[in-house]
């Protein structure tokens, strides 16, 4: 590919962290989001100009990254780009969606010419700021290969997976471990509370040992406080969750991680709480059959 000219389409908490990478980087061409106050902020705040629309966009760049909350979200742009994208784009898609569904905008993308890879993240806003994610990358290894500096812009690892598809794949089962973490230490510090521990000197405590993690790190002090704000929106991985338990269902292999969880965020989302951080989970762990 020649000298990389990049669009990101989609600035929310993951996104605009994600872009402002590529901005500093001098690989930023172009912005565009749903929400056009916001492509317009972000222009300004990198000096770029505006896209237009997402058609604009796509005929401006050559790789373009998206980061949109759902597949209906990524089929749709990928449907726009493909009209309008010179042949060679490739897409690389940092949603989390379904398998199903890279492979088919990967389809897309191959008829007109261009590419497509999933290289869905972890690592929560905080690794999008610090750009340390972790990048779980499915496609072909030419492609992967071309929009690595991209990745490079952002990640703390890269790691190629497999062809179409196995990026997500591996996202599916990141997000099994992330609900049950998330349970377990959500559970864990209830109890504590409970036993009237104190929560400065414990959760260091456990840090240092086996019960050590990244969320009890990141979010064991402030859901003790009661403090949800968004890291990751509970609503979101109650949506990952379902396209998981499609996975497992055809796998063949046990649910009951997944489906505990998302029994538990949709009581918390029928309470309103679908926007609060994952980590919100603890009350229920406190109230049980509230």
């Amino acid at each position: 590919m020649s000298e990389l000219k990049a669009g990101f389409v989609g600035l929310g908490a993951m996104g605009h962290p994600m872009a402002a990478h590529l901005a500093r980087a001098g690989l930023l061409q172009a912005v565009w989001t749903r929400t056009p106050e916001k492509a317009r902020a972000a222009a300004a705040e990198w000096d770029l100009t505006p896209a237009a629309d997402l058609a604009d966009l796509a005929a401006r760049c050559n790789v373009i990254a998206l980061c949109v909350p759902a597949d209906a979200d990524v089929l749709a742009d990928v449907a726009v780009i493909a009209r309008h994208a010179a042949p060679g784009t490739i897409v690389v898609d940092h949603s989390t969606v379904s398998s199903v569904t890279a492979q088919e905008a990967r389809q897309r993308m191959v008829a007109a010419g261009g590419d497509f890879v999933d290289a869905p993240v972890s690592g929560g806003v905080e690794g999008a700021i610090n750009g340390r994610l972790s990048v779980m990358v499915g496609g072909d290894e030419a492609a992967v290969a071309r929009v690595r500096p991209l990745l490079d812009c952002y990640a703390a690892r890269i790691s190629h997976l497999g062809g179409s598809g196995a990026g997500q794949n591996a996202k599916a089962v990141n997000q099994v471990l992330v609900a049950g973490i998330a349970a377990a230490v959500c559970e864990g510090l209830a109890l504590a509370e409970k036993l009237g521990l104190d929560g400065e000197t414990l959760i260091p405590t456990l840090a240092a040992g086996a019960a050590g993690n990244w969320f009890l790190d990141k979010r064991g002090a402030t859901l003790l406080r009661d403090e949800f704000s968004v890291g990751f929106k509970l609503a979101l991985l109650h949506k990952d969750l379902k396209i998981v338990r499609e996975l497992a269902r055809s796998a063949g292999t046990d649910r009951s991680v997944i489906e505990k969880a998302l029994a538990d965020y949709a009581v918390l989302m029928a309470q309103g709480h679908g926007d609060e951080d994952i980590s919100a989970l603890i009350r229920l762990k406190r109230r049980p059959g509230a």
